[in-house]
This record gives structure tokens, C-alpha cells and sequence, in this order.
């Protein structure tokens, strides 16, 4: 039976893992809206069963679109130092755990998800340089199984627990990290998709194994976090919206059904009546059947037969308009991602709309950009590099969608005015290598050029060689 001492990883164990089982209700809930699976709207009990297949096509997922709308916009260039530089070593082990391409996993989860976390550890095979230190491995993780607790005091990181299912061995897996090591444990029970967090559940594999990263080595992302609140999904503001939508698309699906095509009516008519042999209730018979070819009579005296007029459906979609619209303002998402009657909108309309999205945007890379420094400084101490990263630079590519015509004017004007090259390379959007590699090439062809035309006496211009005498 485990240890449920406070502060040992025993007691860490149990309390991560009961706290990861009772958030995993939220999280199915916000990845169902993710996904489109919304709640079916409501309708009348004796209804329910005759509308369950219209309920199903009502839903017209939006969520979708506004949690994916940030990640469009947010792209790692690169890290640099205090001075500027690029970092080679963050690049290495940004590439080699392939993160060019596993960012945008991290950050559309966070956006689903309300927070997802990167772990770094040990890599099993590859090494640092010196061929002995394991090179960092980081991996992105979802948060249905990993989970990370801080002191309230200081705001670090006290503890992160790892567990999930090991479908091939046929166990439970789980790993609590502490910022001097970590405990793995093992368990054999599950009931259903979720693991058991009971003392007598878990069982120690293996002993406690010491590090010297200096830190828990889980790094949380979340969602715009706010003081003392738990974060929310990028669409957390809107699901009220989103069911209201939702119950709108079906009442307009049941007016075109039912209503919007003109009905007949008869009165004065009298119609026969019989007994249903199956239940014995008294049925009235219908002899008058809609039909291209059918001709309606009846011998009744003064039967009038007419129409209803149809249901106008336009208050239905202005309804839709306007709750489209309270979400993609709620949300700060553009309105260009839902075009409608933006028909031909100038470049400025499309910055107009962008402006509250651009500030959301930014908030989010100014959290992930811290995120990512610890990222790094726990791949440096993993990799036994001895730096700062406390005062390196996340670089993100710009999130505006800008013309290039635009971009190299602007370039221009700030050439004129004494702006150094590598500077402009970074506004123009270049990554810190490229940076460099732009300076390094302009440095060589201007020292090239001043060797292969020598500077002219004073007062006297450089003569360009006659082609027609040199033979070119």
C-alpha cells in the first residue's frame, strides 16, 4: 500500500491523479464542442424520438474555427540571446524533436483544451556532441494525462504526474515528477478509460531516480490564464452561443420542413371514419393525398378547399447573422473567417478586423514565449549547457498577414534612415539564421566588391573597364 505522507511521491501520485480524473468531464465537454459533438438541441418530449436525425444535422460547429483561428497565426522563428544572436544549440534540439511541425499540436490543443504541457527529459538514443550526454527529449503532451500543481507561494512548479494506459503491456503507467527526480508506479486495474487513484491501487517500478535539471521538468501552456481561475478553451466565452446556434439551425430546419411549402385545407368536408384493428382507436381516413396528378373533390355541400401561406424563413437567418456575429465578436475572431456579405473588402477593412484578434494573439505568445524559455532551460541542463535562458527571446513570426510590397516598403524607409540590415531582416519576418545568413552574405559581397573595385583617388570617380578593349 503507498505512502500517504504529504510531500513524498506516494502522497503526489494520488493527489495529481484524482485531480487529472475529476477535470477529464471538462475536457471530454470542451473536445466534444471542439469536435462539433454539441448537445442536441432540445425539443418536446413526445417529439424527441421523430426529430432525433434533425437534431443531429443541426448542429453547425463554430468552436471549431475560433480555437483554430490563433493557431493560424502563431509560428516559433526561433530563440535568441540577450544580444540577438540565434541560439544553435535551442535550434538543434528544436529540430531534432521536430518541433517545426509538433508546435501547432501543442497550441491547438491549448485552444481546445484550455492548457497542454511539455515534458523534457533524457533521449533514450541520441547524444550531445560530446557523444556521452543524452540529448534532450521533449515531448508534447495532452492534458488527460499529464497534470502539474504549483506552490502557491512562489508560483513554481511543486510536482507533475504522467499517467496513462500501456496497451501493449496491458498495465497502467504512471510517473510523478518532483523537482529532484522522479517515481514511476505501475497498476494493473482500470474501469473503463480511467485509472484508479486508491492507496491500494499502485504499486512502486523501480526506485526513485535523481536529476539535476533543477526544476519539475513538466512545463504547463495555457489559455490566456487569468489570477486565480482555472483556464478556459478559446471558445470557453461562446458555448452558450454556440447551443443557442445551434437550437436556431434546427427551428429553421423544422420550418422548411413543415411550414415553408404552401399546405392545402379542407372544411365542410365529412370525412369516414374507422376502427384500427391493431389498437381499436377510431382513425379518420385522409382521401385527400398531395400529388402532381391528383384532383380533389368532395360531395359535400359548401367544402372549401385553400392554402396556407408559407412561413417566411428570413427571421430564422437574420437570427443566425446575429448570433454568429455575438460570437465572433465575443471570441475576438475576424469576421472574415465567417464570410458572408463581405464581398471585395479592401486591405484595410481586413486590419480593422484583425485588430482585437492581433492583441489575443499576442497575449498568447507573450505566455507561450515564457513557457518555451523553460522549455529551453531545462533542454540546456539536460544537455549540460551552462546558460541563462531567463533573458533569451522566443522569435514568432509575425502574425499579421501583411503584402509583401508592403513589408519591403517599409523595409526601404528604414534602410534610408540608418536601420542595420539584420534589423530589417527581423521586421521583414526572417527567422535568426536566415538573420544571419542575409548579414554574412551582405558582409562578404560588400568586401568582395571593395576588393574587386578599388577605391578611386580623391575627387575622381571609379572608371568602369570598355568591354570592347577587355574582349566581354
Amino acid at each position: 500500500m503507498l505512502d500517504d505522507t504529504p510531500g513524498t511521491p506516494d502522497w503526489w501520485l494520488l493527489r495529481l491523479g484524482r485531480r487529472m480524473r475529476d477535470r477529464r468531464k471538462e475536457l471530454d465537454r470542451w473536445w466534444d464542442y471542439y469536435r462539433g459533438h454539441h448537445p442536441l438541441p432540445s425539443l418536446p418530449k413526445n417529439a424527441a424520438a421523430a426529430f432525433l436525425e434533425f437534431q443531429r444535422k443541426s448542429r453547425t460547429n463554430f468552436c471549431r474555427p475560433v480555437a483554430d483561428a490563433p493557431v493560424h497565426r502563431l509560428q516559433v522563428l526561433g530563440v535568441t540571446d540577450a544580444q540577438g544572436k540565434p541560439d544553435d544549440d535551442a535550434l538543434r534540439w528544436w529540430q531534432s524533436n521536430k518541433l517545426d511541425s509538433r508546435q501547432k499540436l501543442l497550441y491547438r490543443t491549448v485552444m481546445a483544451q484550455a492548457q497542454a504541457y511539455v515534458i523534457v527529459g533524457p533521449h533514450p538514443t541520441r547524444t550531445e556532441p560530446d557523444g556521452e550526454t543524452p540529448s534532450p527529449l521533449i515531448t508534447a503532451e495532452h492534458p488527460r494525462q499529464v497534470i502539474v500543481e504549483h506552490d502557491p507561494a512562489t508560483g513554481e512548479r511543486a510536482a507533475a504526474l504522467k499517467a496513462w494506459w500501456d496497451d501493449i503491456e496491458r498495465i497502467g503507467r504512471a510517473t510523478v515528477y518532483l523537482p529532484d527526480g522522479l517515481q514511476r508506479y505501475v497498476t494493473p486495474r482500470r474501469s473503463g478509460a480511467v485509472l484508479p487513484w486508491g492507496r491500494e491501487s499502485w504499486e512502486l517500478d523501480g526506485e526513485f531516480e535523481e536529476h539535476d535539471l533543477g526544476a519539475v521538468p513538466v512545463v504547463p501552456f495555457e489559455c490566456r490564464p487569468d489570477l486565480m481561475e482555472d483556464p478556459e478553451p478559446e471558445f470557453g466565452c461562446v458555448l452558450d452561443i454556440q447551443d443557442r446556434v445551434n437550437l436556431g439551425v434546427l427551428n429553421r430546419m423544422t420550418a422548411a420542413r413543415y411550414s415553408a411549402f404552401r399546405q392545402g385545407y379542407v372544411t365542410g368536408h365529412k370525412f369516414r371514419k374507422r376502427v384500427d384493428p391493431a389498437t381499436g382507436l377510431e382513425v379518420v381516413e385522409q382521401p385527400f393525398v398531395p400529388s402532381p396528378s391528383a384532383l380533389w373533390a368532395s360531395e359535400g355541400e359548401n367544402v372549401k378547399f385553400g392554402q396556407l401561406d408559407a412561413t417566411d424563413l428570413s427571421g430564422f437567418l437574420k437570427e443566425h447573422e446575429s448570433d454568429v456575429r455575438d460570437m465572433l465578436v465575443l471570441s475576438h475572431t475576424p469576421a472574415y473567417y465567417f464570410a458572408s456579405d463581405l464581398v471585395n473588402i479592401s486591405a484595410d477593412t481586413v486590419n480593422a478586423l484583425d485588430v482585437n484578434h492581433l492583441a489575443k494573439v499576442g497575449e498568447h505568445q507573450a505566455t507561450f514565449g515564457e513557457s518555451w524559455e523553460d522549455v529551453f532551460a531545462l533542454a540546456a541542463a539536460q544537455a549540460g549547457v551552462d546558460r541563462d535562458y531567463s533573458q533569451s527571446e522566443v522569435r514568432w513570426a509575425d502574425p499579421r498577414r501583411l503584402n509583401p510590397s508592403v513589408i519591403a516598403d517599409a523595409a526601404t524607409k528604414k534602410a534610408s534612415v540608418g536601420y542595420p540590415l539584420a534589423i530589417l531582416a527581423e521586421d521583414m519576418g526572417e527567422s535568426p539564421q536566415r538573420v544571419r545568413r542575409i548579414t554574412s552574405e551582405a558582409a562578404g559581397a560588400a568586401l568582395l566588391a571593395s576588393t574587386v573595385l578599388p577605391a578611386a583617388p580623391t575627387g575622381q570617380q571609379p572608371t568602369t573597364a570598355n568591354p570592347e578593349r577587355t574582349g566581354l
